[in-house]
């Protein structure tokens, strides 16, 4: 199921295009909205458990680890 998501501020993500290409860099703006899958999961780190998931853009690109701090749902 696609959501519309919003980004909360700006960032870079490394965007995987296709398995057999290089990650390629991406600049994301505050209030860019987008249509992804969610694939939520929760990664353990210094400060403790933080919420992550990976993103799978309507385009066919995808992003990891991006946390939900990063991001809302519109819809």
């Amino acid at each position: 199921m696609y959501h519309t998501i919003e980004f909360a501020a700006d960032f870079t993500v490394d965007l995987e295009v296709s398995p057999r290409r290089r990650l390629e860099r991406l600049l994301i703006r505050r209030g860019a909205r987008l249509s992804a899958q969610v694939k939520p999961y929760v990664v353990e780190t210094e400060e403790g458990p933080v919420e992550s998931a990976d993103l799978f853009f309507a385009d066919g690109t995808a992003a990891g680890s991006v946390r939900f701090e990063r991001f809302r749902f519109v819809d």
